[in-house]
């Protein structure tokens, strides 16, 4: 099974203070998904030198990454999804495949799973696992709250918090634990539409002072924990 995603996300940084006050605005058009609360966890790929991440990092017009999620813990037969998530002129793309994590797991090693239909999806995943020789290089964690619009589900509001990252003991099914790589009090909040804003959001963010702001979670990390740590200069392709 596969899936194909095109929209436009936007990013902000935010305070306690104003995800309450936005909150309190927003519950007048919004309503939470089928989700609701969960802590989503992720998988990304990389090659050895981390090639994906540090051609990311420069913000370039074209930009991608390969990772694996799951929503909330999962045991070896739980669905999760492989996708490749791709930026191109400030438009997102996701193109993803549902499978059950044992069945990534034995891809993941092997480079193929008799479980995993052969789709297009499946060919252009194949295509960046052999070019780039991914591998498992950091596991990413947060707590969502998502919501959608009550008169259009293709509007989107998701607030991320408690992003934890480690690029070690990479699995989906592990314990949540790692390091903390934005302040606990400061929330991710990503609005994802297929066209323009509602104005009554436009006026909600100019009421509460929230301006865009770009972050990348898996960039974070990889800055964090991978460069400063290890005191490089990223390479990029």
């Amino acid at each position: 099974m596969g899936d194909i995603f095109r929209r436009v996300e936007k990013k902000y940084i935010i305070s306690k203070k104003q995800y309450i006050e936005l909150r309190k605005y927003s519950d007048e058009y919004m309503v939470e998904d089928e989700h609701g609360k969960s802590t989503i966890r992720n998988i990304y790929f990389d090659s050895e030198m981390y090639d994906l991440i540090s051609h990311s990092i420069t913000k370039p017009f074209f930009k991608d990454k390969v990772r694996a999620r799951s929503y909330n813990k999962p045991n070896k037969d739980s669905k999760v999804f492989l996708e490749i998530k791709r930026k191109y002129d400030g438009v997102v793309g996701k193109r993803r495949i549902e499978m059950k994590l044992s069945d990534l797991e034995r891809y993941v090693e092997n480079g193929s799973s008799p479980n995993i239909e052969n789709t297009q999806i499946k060919r252009e995943l194949d295509y960046y696992f052999e070019k780039y020789q991914l591998r498992p290089a950091m596991y990413l964690s947060y707590s969502r709250e998502a919501f959608y619009q009550k008169d259009d589900r293709d509007m989107r509001i998701t607030f991320d918090s408690n992003i934890i990252a480690r690029p070690y003991d990479i699995r989906l099914d592990s314990e949540n634990y790692g390091t903390n790589i934005l302040d606990q009090d400061l929330y991710v909040m990503e609005i994802k539409t297929l066209g323009a804003m509602p104005m009554w959001l436009v006026k909600i963010l100019n009421e509460v002072k929230i301006s865009p702001c770009g972050f990348s979670k898996y960039g974070e990390a990889y800055t964090q924990l991978i460069l400063e740590a290890n005191d490089y200069e990223s390479c990029v392709i």
